[in-house]
């Protein structure tokens, strides 16, 4: 899996902010948006881990929240 396969993924996946898409695309340019652009990467990593393909909607973030699968 590629840097920006997980990328593309989570952007459909989400419904993201206008920032957090441009932070995604034109990647970090400082310690905190690196922390950010990280918290996003856990999310997908945890939201790959579902099984996506039993949802019919693109946007399963209204449908389980990630932290509750800790």
């Amino acid at each position: 899996m590629t840097e920006e396969t997980w990328k593309i993924q989570y952007k459909k996946w989400k419904n993201l902010k206008p920032y957090q898409i441009k932070l995604i695309d034109d990647g970090p340019k400082s310690q905190s948006q690196a922390w950010l652009l990280n918290s996003m990467w856990c999310e997908w990593k945890d939201l790959k881990r579902l099984n996506v393909s039993e949802f019919s909607s693109n946007d399963i973030s209204s449908v389980i929240d990630p932290w509750e699968l800790q």
